[in-house]
């Protein structure tokens, strides 16, 4: 007969311990206390770890696994009756579904999933695509670049030929020339078509840029400023005009040729070009009551050297390739200002080199 309990086993808060040198037949032998994760009864799987989620700012997980027991990915698959001893047995982490990818969480401590490392920044935010260089400009295609330049000097091309014929005209033809000179009211009344067609062009994005309102503008405006031209050129001698054609070509050609072969970039000088232009202004405006003919020659040749500068700024803005560049549908603006930049360098000229007769 076995030895008598040291405790009663059937009383509340008693362990049941055998007594020292007999087996106990009514309860099994227990394991000393297990200060870890409590032991299972035997034949049933552990329950499933916690999986805790990771807290915010790199912080530990909130109500994790005690010390000593690793997060698997997935629940593990059931186990079969523990072994002697009540030792918990180990298993290693379950595959995951593959219909079911557990989301890796960045190593910043943040929240966010990282779901795809190719889409997302190191601190798990997307990122934006990269678009390719020049993206959306008016000049991501070379052809669209080269059909602008042509559509521009074409344009260009048109109106000087205008003015050539009427600056001929009111040159060599002596009625003409002798009409104009007695009819300056004509004159005056060219001046305000020039400057309402100039505003409206220059103002109104809409009115340059919409077929055939554009070119019907520009036809106007050409033809005001040809006659200007021509009846200032009308009171010069015939020969001086001739020479003054002849240089401001060869001015032009090698100031557009400059433009588009230097490495140097003038269209971020836009704002010292007006002001420089504004100076002038004021300038011209004081040489017209001091009837100076030395201040007259300053003013000529300043409008000249200005204006050369502008059609170099002009050139590389419709060009392109630099800082700043033109748009592809300015092609009424661009021929319209390189138009103005021509005949303004051809009046300074005129009166720079010219004597009236």
């Amino acid at each position: 007969m076995s030895a008598p309990y040291p405790m009663d086993p059937n009383k509340p808060g008693n362990v049941g311990w055998a007594a020292p040198g007999g087996p106990n037949p009514g309860y099994p032998i227990q394991p000393p206390p297990n200060m870890g994760y409590p032991a299972q009864p035997g034949g049933y799987p552990p329950p499933p770890p916690y999986t805790a989620q990771p807290g915010a700012g790199g912080q530990p997980p909130y109500g994790g696994q005690p010390g000593g027991y690793g997060q698997p990915g997935m629940y593990p698959p059931p186990l079969g009756p523990q072994s002697e001893g009540w030792q918990q047995q180990q298993w290693g982490g379950a595959q995951p579904s593959p219909f079911s990818p557990q989301p890796v969480y960045n190593a910043s401590g943040g929240g966010f999933p990282i779901q795809d490392g190719s889409h997302r920044s190191d601190g798990g935010v997307p990122k934006d695509d990269v678009l390719p260089e020049q993206f959306g400009g008016s000049f991501s295609d070379k052809a669209i670049r080269h059909a602008f330049i042509r559509k521009v000097y074409l344009i260009l091309m048109c109106q000087l030929l205008v003015t050539l014929g009427i600056v001929s005209l009111f040159t060599f033809h002596d009625g003409v020339r002798y009409f104009v000179q007695r009819n300056n009211w004509i004159y005056f009344l060219s001046y305000v078509v020039f400057m309402i067609t100039y505003l409206s062009l220059i103002c109104c994005s809409g009115l340059r840029r919409r077929w055939p309102g554009n070119f019907i503008m520009l036809g106007i405006f050409t033809i005001a400023l040809s006659y200007m031209a021509g009846t200032i050129a009308s009171m010069y001698e015939t020969k001086i005009v001739v020479m003054t054609i002849g240089i401001t070509c060869a001015i032009c050609f090698l100031i557009t040729l400059f433009a588009t072969q230097t490495k140097y970039d003038f269209t971020g000088c836009g704002i010292y070009l007006f002001v420089a232009l504004t100076v002038m202004f004021i300038f011209g405006i004081i040489a017209i009551f001091t009837y100076s003919r030395i201040m007259y020659t300053i003013y000529s040749a300043g409008i000249a050297l200005l204006f050369s500068m502008y059609l170099v700024f002009d050139t590389q803005m419709i060009v392109g390739g630099r800082k700043h560049e033109m748009s592809a549908e300015e092609h009424i603006y661009g021929a319209l200002v390189l138009y103005l930049d021509v005949i303004n360098i051809f009046l300074a000229l005129l009166s720079l080199f010219g004597g009236r007769d």
